[in-house]
């Protein structure tokens, strides 16, 4: 490390140069790392933060909720296995909203579930609505941005329905639309285009089932009831509309970018370590160990390593603080340790390339071209 160190300090501008390199290609793969977290959860934060961890669907539906369709008798099959207060209906419609009043005019989705249920809508901000309130409704807060708030009146332009804004949940989105939660009675006549307490609500069918449930009930489930599929949760956000598609693309991309890194560092340092082969050769023949010189060149790329990803990370949370907030952005800590091991590693391993020339190196040979 001494020899890496003075080496560094004697080169500056040589050795800054190439910690500029490495800084923007660090803070480069971290942003857009955060841009594919920010995107994946802007696209499922609905269902993630859902207290469910199973999820029953039509079994021709393949694992998609807005293509399934399941009726009361299901609803109770289920129940009779995981109890009811561990299952509750959820009924999804993706549609067009306008706000009385204003030119506001959004796409949303249309969460339909049990209040008093597994997956109620946490409110951050204003008040819930229950299951008798009527036409009430609690909304993502993205909206909010949009002009709408709270005690805004909505109209769905699909049915004529209109709804008043009761409150804000934080984080609730699915498939890039802001959720709209209703009641279940408000959804019965939503999709019927009828008033409660009539026998035809009865037939009236939603989507999904959310449960939480062992693997052994998810087995009887499957077993006893007809025509259903139990799904994770994982699955169930992979088969989100563009969710898999999406995020394939954004990880391709991250992936060329660690395999650029490592090539663009690799090449770096070799040239580097050509144009030290004399030096490298004296060593050799004063009788310089492998290892010694191995870790020096090791050491370098470590320190570089660290130091510009240290500075990517503080460009990173500045360039956070300063996007707006409809640009989704994500950083959890989890993320930037393995990205951050990652970066490291693949430097580490362009590395090897001129670690490996160097023990190529044949001290009377570098010391003869020196001598000539």
């Amino acid at each position: 490390m001494f020899l890496a160190l003075r080496e560094m300090r004697h080169s500056k501008a040589r050795y800054l140069l190439i910690m500029v390199i490495m800084l923007l290609v660090s803070f480069l793969v971290l942003f857009v790392t955060g841009l594919a977290r920010g995107l994946a959860y802007a696209n499922i934060s609905a269902v993630q933060n859902m207290s469910a961890n199973y999820y029953v669907v039509q079994g021709d539906a393949d694992q998609t909720f807005r293509r399934s369709q399941l009726n009361e008798v299901e609803l109770q099959d289920v129940r009779s296995v995981v109890g009811e207060q561990n299952a509750t209906p959820l009924g999804i419609q993706m549609s067009t909203i306008t706000a009385k009043g204003t030119d506001v005019k959004t796409d949303v989705t249309f969460f339909a579930v049990d209040m008093k249920g597994l997956i109620a809508p946490a409110i951050a901000k204003g008040e819930g609505i229950s299951n008798e309130t009527k036409g009430s409704v609690v909304v993502d807060r993205k909206l909010e941005q949009d002009g709408i708030t709270i005690g805004s009146t909505l109209i769905d332009q699909a049915t004529g329905m209109t709804w008043s804004v009761a409150g804000y949940v934080q984080d609730s989105s699915y498939s890039h639309t802001p959720v709209v939660y209703l009641n279940l009675p408000d959804w019965q006549e939503m999709k019927q285009g009828m008033s409660r307490g009539t026998a035809a609500d009865q037939t009236v069918s939603f989507n999904v089932i959310a449960i939480k449930a062992t693997q052994k009930q998810v087995n009887q489930i499957s077993e006893q009831t007809k025509n259903v599929e139990v799904i994770t949760k994982k699955q169930a956000i992979s088969s989100i509309p563009g969710y898999s598609a999406e995020q394939n693309s954004l990880k391709m991309m991250i992936i060329f970018l660690f395999v650029i890194a490592a090539f663009v560092l690799a090449v770096f340092f070799y040239v580097i370590t050509i144009q030290k082969t004399s030096q490298f050769g004296i060593l050799k023949a004063m009788g310089t160990k492998m290892s010694y010189l191995a870790w020096s060149v090791v050491g370098q790329v470590m320190i570089l390593s660290v130091a510009s990803l240290c500075i990517s990370l503080l460009l990173t949370f500045g360039m956070n603080m300063s996007l707006p907030d409809s640009m989704p952005f994500q950083l959890d800590t989890s993320t930037i340790i393995l990205t951050s091991c990652l970066f490291i590693g693949m430097s580490l391993l362009g590395s090897l390339i001129s670690v490996a020339r160097v023990a190529k190196i044949d001290a009377l040979e570098a010391i003869g071209r020196t001598g000539a």
